[in-house]
């Protein structure tokens, strides 16, 4: 059985990974510095991953890591202690996955780094992968020197460095939440009214584990024209189908939706996960992007209307 470490493991993303992966088959080793919830279903080993020793022995044993820990948003604490508490973190566990001859590291970047919170605006609209980098908090220039140090240890290593920018995570009870953002749309102007749905990060997660991307190039993995002077996208090779069909939904009209609909495709340095085509089009909440060499994009479309468990993408 494949045992995956999954840090922050007592936190919204790290709770639904460590229920989907023990769900699939996986065995799973939960760290975190704050104690189990009550309902996790696995013990929580308590420890400080800023620490290089706690690191090594935390993850000693397992086939690959799932790295969720770190302060998780601006204004939580001062910016020093931000940016340095996540660095030293990521670095701490990228070196010891590295030394410990784990198969990867599926680790959380932000959507900040694309410029979120936007109090100062885009360059422009819609956000895509080409706004990166555009860090705007020492919270996002955390994620965009850990996306920097993901890219030199896998040039360095070989290992595979799978970095998740993902959005305000949704949980079920948050969407009780959501008719409030109607009234004044501006509430939600700050993350350019993105999200996803935990149950979407936990997939994103488990796909990561066994995506194809041993000597796997980077590339875009839809063409989109070329808007505000940036150029079409690049001609990709080689599409990897990660979707899986189990979670197509009904969306409004009868529109078929797959979310998260996963595309792979080899370009130069890296390996993207966009959007299919088909989805480009539907109007979206969610966005959970990935980047860098030996790294990819994974992006969850959202749907035009509410589905079945109460979900809006």
């Amino acid at each position: 059985m494949t045992v995956v470490a999954v840090t922050g493991a007592s936190g919204k993303a790290g709770r639904a990974v460590v229920r989907d992966l023990s769900e699939h088959g996986y065995e799973v080793r939960a760290i975190d510095i704050a104690p189990a919830p009550a309902d996790l279903g696995v013990d929580v080993l308590i420890a400080d991953l800023t620490d290089y020793g706690q690191a090594m022995q935390s993850l000693d044993g397992c086939d690959t890591v799932v790295h969720l820990a770190n302060i998780p948003a601006p204004g939580r604490k001062p910016d020093a202690v931000t940016f340095n508490t996540n660095i030293t973190m990521n670095y701490a566990v990228f070196t010891a996955a590295v030394h410990l001859r784990a198969d990867r590291v599926v680790w959380a970047s932000s959507e900040t780094t694309l410029g979120l919170p936007f109090d100062t605006p885009p360059r422009y609209a819609p956000i895509d992968e080409a706004h990166y980098p555009y860090p705007t908090t020492a919270y996002a220039l955390s994620k965009v020197a850990s996306e920097t140090i993901a890219e030199q240890i896998a040039a360095w290593s070989g290992l595979p460095f799978i970095a998740l920018r993902l959005s305000n995570i949704h949980a079920v009870p948050d969407y009780a939440k959501v008719p409030g953002y109607w009234a004044d749309p501006r509430s939600r102007r700050w993350n350019a009214w993105g999200y996803i749905d935990e149950r979407d990060v936990a997939l994103a997660c488990r796909l990561a584990l066994t995506a194809d991307v041993a000597g796997a190039m980077y590339g875009p993995a839809v063409r989109r024209p070329a808007r505000r002077g940036l150029p079409p996208d690049r001609g990709t090779q080689a599409a990897v189908d990660l979707r899986d069909p189990a979670l197509d939904r009904q969306g409004a009209g009868g529109t078929r939706l797959r979310a998260p609909a996963l595309l792979a495709r080899r370009g130069q340095a890296g390996l993207a996960i966009t959007p299919t085509e088909e989805c480009v089009g539907a109007t979206t909440m969610v966005t959970a992007v990935v980047m860098t060499p030996r790294t990819f994009t994974i992006c969850a479309p959202g749907s035009p209307g509410p589905l079945p468990d109460g979900r809006t993408g």
